[in-house]
């Protein structure tokens, strides 16, 4: 049943809604959405790669940004001029959202490096940099900026719907029925173009760089809105000096923020950081230690802020990933390389002159570094990393694949290949976009294009620092089918670190290596000796492991092990 004022005529004279504002304030309320969608994947992506942990930090950050916003809201009743309310707002969120990222990052390194200032103020040893009181307050309070800035945009993005509901009402004299749900559809559509652009366009360009781009849309918003309704502002002069201000802010930001903030993050590091990279789906920093007497430097890979190797010793943990696998597999003629976009297993893998290797990595950035290098490395990290593989990218026995490894390993099926060894290279399940790729499932998928007489060995965290997700994935590889034995040794860049190595018909890979009294290959640093002792543990170390559950498809169990690792030893430097 209708209300009598439903169908009543507009009294003559009465202001309507005019199309033109009706576009324009919809637009801009579509333009902000999609910010204020880019600003939670802004916030979230940059704590998750400069301090690790990113699906945590992602999480976080939405949830305190939703809630933000609900507060802001309820905030927006507060503001008696709604015209001067959102002028104001907009050009606070664009200030807000373009230094977020640059001043966190300059408290962050601050932070890292207020010990060392210090300690060469008063003379102090380099093992005796003052940590923990106010200093220890300081880092930890900095690792927490993000989600302040999160909560803040948060506060001040859930104010603007309630604005222009305000304002498209105060340009009607009759009631606007679908004034909300017209919002709030403008709403919805604009935060879909944003993840749009976000995962299109943003994700591959440098994060300062996107923030200064995302506040300028902030801005124009500000700057559209001033231009249509300035007699209905308050101190409308101010404001628009305060936007021509930030624009300014803005152009400077864009042309040196991504240099400036690429300072600051490098003072996270204790060596010189020499180059550094964001690609689609990492952050990538080389750092370079030099040396006296004639020593090379030390060249170290972080991603995500996390080592991933130290030129100084990745032979160990290579070596150790490769010659027992390819010394337990009958032959060597097909390999297939799971990660290890860096070429340095690879390097290892052709000593053992195989006919055809199929290195499958996501990240074809990654990659192209270690192989052709960039014009914008220094040179003598262009050739350094040429030196640590060996150039072995180039090699025509290698197929390289770009692709998500659970769905490549379909496609190898699908072409029906076979490996005589596989090697599993990946970095640990620190997020749950890994996690699948040390379950059941996947490892199922790895039964299919092993030999029947082939070796497999995975990279498999810390068997000290992470004992219970160490036996999981020894315990989800042989619930896939496989006969599987770990072994460990120290690499002093990550401590102790271990592996899982599983073969499927025969002797398992530890009886086949027992009687190993020479190496097949020419290999000045690992023995045999090492390799079997390597397989050697505490005699309690498995004396729980009945209690250790299997990575299952789907159920997060291994990346819960390694997450509850983590917290327990969050000054472990893991991969």
């Amino acid at each position: 049943m209708q209300s009598p004022t439903e169908n009543a005529p507009t009294p003559v004279g009465a202001k309507k809604l005019s199309w033109f504002d009706d576009i324009l304030l919809l637009g801009i309320m579509a333009v902000l959405a999609g910010c204020g969608l880019i600003y939670e994947y802004l916030l979230s992506h940059y704590a998750g790669r400069v301090l690790g942990a990113l699906e945590a930090a992602i999480y976080t950050m939405i949830g305190l940004m939703i809630v933000s916003m609900g507060v802001g809201a309820f905030a927006a009743r507060k503001i008696r001029c709604a015209y001067t309310g959102f002028a104001v707002l907009e050009l606070c969120v664009a200030l807000c959202g373009a230094l977020a990222i640059l001043i966190t990052a300059a408290v962050i390194g601050f932070g890292q490096q207020l010990p060392i200032i210090i300690a060469n103020t008063l003379g102090l040893p380099p093992d005796q940099l003052p940590q923990g009181g106010a200093i220890g307050w300081l880092q930890k309070l900095s690792e927490h900026l993000p989600y302040f800035w999160g909560v803040l945009l948060g506060l001040m993005i859930g104010m603007e719907i309630p604005l222009i509901a305000r304002v498209r009402q105060s340009l009607c004299d009759e009631h606007l029925m679908h004034n909300a749900g017209t919002i709030y559809g403008a709403d919805y559509i604009g935060a879909g173009i944003g993840a749009a652009i976000w995962v299109s366009f943003m994700l591959a360009i440098d994060i300062q760089l996107a923030a200064a781009l995302t506040a300028s849309f902030n801005l124009l918003a500000g700057f559209i809105f001033i231009w249509r309704f300035w007699s209905k502002i308050r101190y409308v002069r101010l404001l628009l000096v305060g936007h021509l201000f930030a624009t300014g802010l803005l152009l400077l930001l864009a042309w040196h923020g991504p240099n400036w903030e690429q300072d600051f993050n490098n003072l996270l590091y204790k060596d010189k950081v020499v180059y550094a990279k964001a690609t689609r789906f990492q952050q990538l920093t080389f750092t370079e230690r030099l040396r006296g007497n004639d020593l090379s430097p030390v060249y170290s890979l972080y991603i995500n802020g996390r080592l991933q190797f130290s030129s100084q010793d990745e032979h160990i943990y290579h070596s150790f990933l490769v010659h027992p696998t390819l010394e337990a597999s009958a032959r060597h003629d097909k390999v297939l390389i799971i990660g290890g976009g860096d070429g340095l297993g690879l390097r290892q893998v052709f000593k053992w002159q195989p006919k055809h290797v199929t290195l499958m990595d996501l990240d074809k950035d990654l990659v192209n570094l270690f192989k052709d290098g960039s014009d914008a490395m220094p040179a003598r990290l262009n050739l350094a990393l040429k030196q640590l593989n060996a150039d072995a990218l180039n090699d025509p026995r290698v197929e390289l694949l770009f692709d998500d490894a659970f769905n490549g390993t379909d496609k190898l099926i699908q072409r029906g290949e076979k490996y005589d060894v596989i090697i599993v290279d990946l970095p640990d399940p620190s997020h749950p976009d890994l996690n699948k790729l040390y379950s059941d499932l996947f490892y199922r998928k790895l039964k299919e294009l092993l030999s029947a007489d082939g070796a497999l060995t995975v990279q498999s965290t810390s068997p000290y620092h992470a004992p219970k997700a160490f036996i999981s994935v020894g315990k989800t590889l042989a619930s896939a089918g496989f006969k599987v034995n770990q072994y460990h040794h120290n690499v002093p860049s990550f401590g102790e670190w271990g592996w899982s190595i599983a073969t499927l018909q025969g002797k398992d890979a530890q009886a086949r290596l027992a009687g190993l009294n020479k190496l097949s290959i020419d290999e000045a640093w690992l023995t045999p000796g090492m390799i079997k002792g390597a397989f050697e543990f505490p005699g309690n170390y498995y004396h729980d492991a009945g209690q250790v559950k299997i990575n299952a498809i789907g159920s997060m169990q291994l990346y819960q092990y390694h997450q509850q690792a983590w917290l327990e030893n969050e000054n472990v430097s893991l991969f």
